[in-house]
């Protein structure tokens, strides 16, 4: 009898340390599904579709030449006074005095003074000189036979020169080949621009890009995109704050953006950065893309602190009440 008793004692204890566990474990989750549900929208960075310039580049290369050039060649002997060379002359000024003759500028340019190669015996008697026109620079490139059908006169270009790398200048398309050459299977092709300035010197490297297909259309950032297989798709933000997941037609990337053909209005509201963090059909709390967020300002942050003041304030009255400091009256 007394064994019996001890078991069903024990039976007893078992199902209550279980039904303890149960009931604690409800009270948990029920508190806790209480307190996050309460939750407020996550805050999600978005932007407004917009109309901007796309173009196709064609990049390559080639030397800086003067518009215009004449070359002289002098003998040393016959120069009566000294030559001022890099001297900007005009047209009809005296280049140099010889003893039979003048040279006269042909045309507005600079004087510059090229020397024959060492392994000629001229070359110590004689000197060249060269006139040159640099208001005005051209560039030969050679343009492969993919591109040729876009190829056409006054189209833009900008190049860079490496002496000053974080300017650009504005040139384009002077004319070019009637055919394509067989040996390159390419279209030679000249590009023209204002050296006013006189920054580019005859013969630097330039680096060329040749802008065609020209048009404008809508546009949204490139990291608001969502890419799955073959499809692309954006969270469209409604009226109600709503993210609905939207699939779009897209079309070149250029500069931080991506060219939309379909799918989108002009002004639509999208997600712009943050995508892994939206699900379709979630409410969230938009902040205008380049609008400071101010630190501290949502209500989770105040609860925080509020929490926060009220512990500090709990643990210093329960300090007080020690009156460890307060001498007795005896």
């Amino acid at each position: 009898m007394k064994r019996s008793t001890k078991i069903t004692s024990i039976l007893i204890i078992f199902f209550l340390i279980i039904a303890t566990v149960i009931v604690g474990r409800t009270m948990i989750g029920n508190h806790f599904k209480k307190k996050f549900s309460k939750r407020p929208p996550p805050g999600i960075i978005v932007t407004a579709a917009k109309e901007r310039i796309f173009e196709n580049i064609i990049s390559t290369y080639g030397t800086a030449a003067p518009i215009q050039t004449q070359s002289f060649k002098i003998e040393k002997y016959e120069i009566l006074k000294p030559i001022n060379y890099n001297k900007k002359v005009k047209k009809g000024d005296v280049i140099a005095e010889l003893k039979n003759r003048k040279i006269i500028a042909q045309f507005d340019g600079t004087i510059g003074k090229r020397e024959f190669s060492e392994d000629l015996e001229v070359s110590k008697s004689s000197i060249l000189i060269n006139l040159e026109d640099t208001s005005s620079i051209y560039c030969d490139v050679d343009i492969p036979e993919i591109f040729v059908p876009f190829i056409k006169i006054g189209l833009p270009v900008d190049i860079k020169f490496s002496g000053y790398k974080k300017k650009i200048y504005k040139g384009n398309i002077d004319s070019f080949a009637s055919r394509i050459s067989e040996e390159t299977r390419s279209l030679a092709t000249r590009i023209k621009m204002d050296n006013i300035s006189g920054e580019i010197l005859p013969g630097s490297f330039l680096e060329i890009s040749i802008k065609y297909n020209v048009r404008e259309n809508l546009s949204i950032p490139d990291t608001s995109t969502i890419i799955e297989g073959e499809n692309v798709f954006i969270y469209k933000v409604d009226n109600k704050n709503k993210a609905l997941k939207t699939k779009i037609t897209t079309g070149d990337r250029y500069i931080g953006f991506v060219e939309v053909l379909a799918g989108l209005n002009d002004g639509d509201k999208i997600v712009a950065e943050g995508t892994k963090k939206v699900r379709p059909n979630l409410t969230i709390r938009p902040i205008e893309k380049g609008s400071k967020k101010k630190q501290g300002d949502s209500s989770w942050s105040k609860k925080d602190k509020l929490q926060k003041k009220e512990t500090d304030t709990s643990k210093l009255n329960w300090f007080k009440k020690l009156n460890i400091f307060k001498k007795s009256e005896s």
